[in-house]
Order: C-alpha cells, then sequence, then structure tokens
C-alpha cells in the first residue's frame, strides 16, 4: 500500500515532544525573577497553545498583575527566553512512538517537515537535543523564520514548496487550534494529536481527517506500515 501522503509536516511542543517541564522552569524561574510567586504547572499547561505573548500575559494576571503593563511583560519576555534558552530540553520527553512514526515515514519514502512556532533556534536545538534533527535536516521553520507564523499558512507553503508537494499531497500534524488554523488556511489536511496543547480546549472539537493519542494509528491512517522497532 502506497503512502497516503507525500509529506508530513509536524509541530513541535506537544506533537512530538512533551515539553511542558521547560515551560514550567524557564516561565516561573521569570516570574521569580520579576519578585513574582511560581504559577502552578497546571495553570502553565492551560496556558500553553496560543504563542508566547498569550502565555506570559495569563501568567501576568495569575500573579495579580496587569497583563497589559509592557515593562513588565518585556521583563518576563526578556527572563522567560533567557531562561529557555538554558533550559530548552532538560524538562523534556519524545513522546511515545514518535520517533518509530518518524523512521516508518522517512524509509516509505514520505518527506518530513517540522514548522513550530517556537524560534528555530530552540526548536532546532532541541530536535537535536532528542536526537530527532536528522529526521528533518534543513527542513525546519520556527515562528521568527518567515514574516508570518502559524495560524498563518506560509509556513506551511513554505516548507511545502521546499520539499516540492503540494499542500493537497500534505498533511500537518499538530495538538492545538494554531496548528489547525494553519492548515485550514494552507487548504491542506490535519491530523491532530490529544495528549498536547491547546489552551485547556478540547482537540476533537475541531475538525480533522484524523484525532488520536498515538502515533501507531496515525501511521496506520496515513498508510505506512509500522517499521519493524
Amino acid at each position: 500500500m502506497s503512502p497516503r501522503y507525500a509529506a508530513i509536516i509536524l509541530d513541535l511542543d506537544g506533537t512530538m515532544v512533551d515539553t511542558i517541564g521547560d515551560f514550567v522552569a524557564a516561565l516561573n524561574a521569570s516570574l521569580n525573577g520579576c519578585g513574582l510567586a511560581s504559577a502552578p504547572p497546571a495553570s502553565i499547561r492551560k496556558w500553553i497553545g496560543r504563542g508566547g505573548e498569550h502565555l506570559l500575559r495569563e501568567a501576568a494576571a495569575h500573579a495579580n498583575q496587569d497583563s497589559r503593563d509592557e515593562v513588565l511583560l518585556q521583563r518576563l519576555r526578556d527572563g522567560f527566553y533567557t531562561h529557555y534558552g538554558v533550559i530548552n530540553g532538560q524538562h523534556a520527553q519524545v513522546f511515545d512512538g514518535v520517533e518509530h512514526g518518524l523512521t516508518s515515514w522517512r524509509d516509505a519514502g514520505v518527506a518530513l517537515a517540522c514548522v513550530t512556532n517556537k524560534p528555530e533556534g530552540h526548536a532546532r536545538d532541541l530536535l537535536a537535543n532528542k536526537g530527532l534533527d536528522g529526521f528533518f535536516a534543513d527542513r525546519v521553520w520556527g515562528g521568527d523564520s518567515l514574516v508570518e507564523k502559524k495560524p498563518s499558512a506560509l509556513p506551511l507553503l513554505t516548507a511545502c514548496a521546499h520539499m516540492g508537494v503540494l499542500p493537497s499531497q500534505s498533511l500537518m500534524v499538530g495538538d492545538s487550534q494554531t496548528d489547525h488554523g494553519a492548515a485550514v488556511a494552507a487548504d491542506m489536511d490535519v491530523a491532530l494529536l490529544a495528549w498536547g496543547y491547546n489552551n485547556d480546549q478540547d482537540i476533537v472539537e475541531l475538525p480533522a481527517v484524523f484525532h488520536g493519542d498515538n502515533f501507531h494509528s496515525l501511521l496506520a491512517f496515513t498508510g505506512v506500515v509500522a517499521r519493524a522497532a
């Protein structure tokens, strides 16, 4: 059976790698550096999925601060990205089945790309730290790689053009409304995984060609036989 898609574009945080531990450590270090109390991990998980600015504003509001205070937000922003650059990957784990799935797709001749809203440098470092960089080579785009980021269609269309495939031949795999919005804008099929970060909203409420909680069923959906472990 031939693969259903010529290319698969994957999000990073919450899709391939569980990075909640990194977010918690970096955000709380930034809050503490501003003299504010740490936020609980359960709350931080709910704030992830709509970009870094949303995360910082929610953290400020949780600390009983004005979430529109640009001076405070800049201090939080600077602290968060500084700490994240050091912490990146230390508290993160690759989700079960991801490496096996990537290997199976690659061996089946499916082109792979990573499109994330994480800064490209951090994304590449995380992929390398977790041994996933070899699946993507130069096919990694971060939130600062182009003039627009997800949910704009531009990153997905750029990835498709780079790989020489049409959006109609490609599948976006993600875990959030941001990934969903980008795929819809690019007129591309989207598969949504239930284990990620979607701002505390149920991912099954978003229409997709696939909803699931494991890579094995996703592999089967894409028409690829799992490579022997």
